[in-house]
């Protein structure tokens, strides 16, 4: 495989590897686990980790004033806790997870909404990391605060009011990233409260299909997975998921791939799914 089947948005372990302790380079774990799987993500990146990472974390880096987890923190509120990490926006920022795939595209997409250039995921994530005997470090990395300037992209985020024009009129291609029997409304959703099934037109990712063990697929895996779920790479698409966080799996197969013309529903089906009047589909997806 050449570097050109590959997304130009990863970064392989050995390119890390390689570069580690190089100025401008900020390194992120980004881990985060459902509470069912009993995986501390931050007691996990401080027994191990990349060494020069830093712990990203999704439950402080979301907005207090909202309901909903995991949601996008203000702008000034997010460049603040970044520039704390150390990362301006002229770095070279490498973004991982514990399986790979996972969580770590959540914070590119965040970044790169918030104005971050060069952003990446390390392909393969940490487990194999360590699988592969490269090195760790434990403890919490010691950092110099620097400067962050937030420059928010917020065309690329869906809103609740943006969604229910979207499903009225069809404006846009809707690519659901959870689990297929979530999707179909066979299996219960994890969060209490919420509807099983799926906004009426949207089509069937699982984050899970767009990687192998937790690296991404390649360019030609991609499109097949995105042409099978029956989303069309030449229209408009908003990525879904549950809280907002495995959808931007879906985001980066498609900017992967190409394609400009996302957004991603922050507040997704913990969201679309608590209102008692919004339209839920069952089944399979029509194609």
């Amino acid at each position: 495989m050449t570097v050109a089947d590959k997304s130009a948005f990863v970064v392989s372990p050995d390119w890390l590897q390689e570069r580690l302790g190089q100025p401008g380079l900020s390194i992120l774990d980004a881990s985060w686990y459902f509470p069912f799987l009993n995986r501390d993500a931050e007691g996990e990146y401080k027994t191990a980790h990349i060494p020069g990472a830093v712990f990203f974390d999704h439950e402080k880096l979301s907005d207090p004033e909202s309901s909903l987890p995991h949601t996008l923190p203000k702008p000034e509120a997010f460049a603040a806790a970044v520039s704390s990490m150390g990362i301006t926006n002229s770095d070279t920022i490498v973004v991982y997870d514990g399986p790979g795939m996972n969580t770590s595209p959540r914070v590119w997409w965040m970044l790169r909404v918030m104005g971050a250039k060069n952003v990446f995921v390390l392909d393969g994530g940490f487990d194999n990391w360590k699988k592969d005997g490269r090195p760790v470090t434990s403890g919490v990395t010691k950092i110099a605060p620097s400067a962050f300037i937030a420059d928010f992209q917020a065309d690329k985020v869906a809103s609740f009011a943006d969604m229910r024009t979207i499903v009225d009129a069809g404006s846009r291609q809707i690519a659901d990233a959870r689990a297929a029997g979530r999707f179909v409304g066979t299996d219960p959703e994890p969060r209490a409260g919420l509807r099983s099934g799926h906004m009426p037109g949207a089509r069937n990712v699982p984050s899970s299909t767009l990687a192998d063990k937790g690296y991404l697929k390649d360019i030609a895996g991609l499109r097949q997975v995105l042409d099978d779920a029956g989303v069309d790479l030449s229209r408009p698409v908003v990525t879904s998921c549950g809280s907002g966080i495995t959808a931007a799996v879906i985001t980066l197969a498609l900017e992967s791939l190409g394609h400009k013309d996302n957004i991603l529903y922050d507040g997704s089906w913990s969201e679309w799914g608590a209102h008692k009047d919004t339209p839920v589909a069952t089944g399979e997806a029509e194609q």
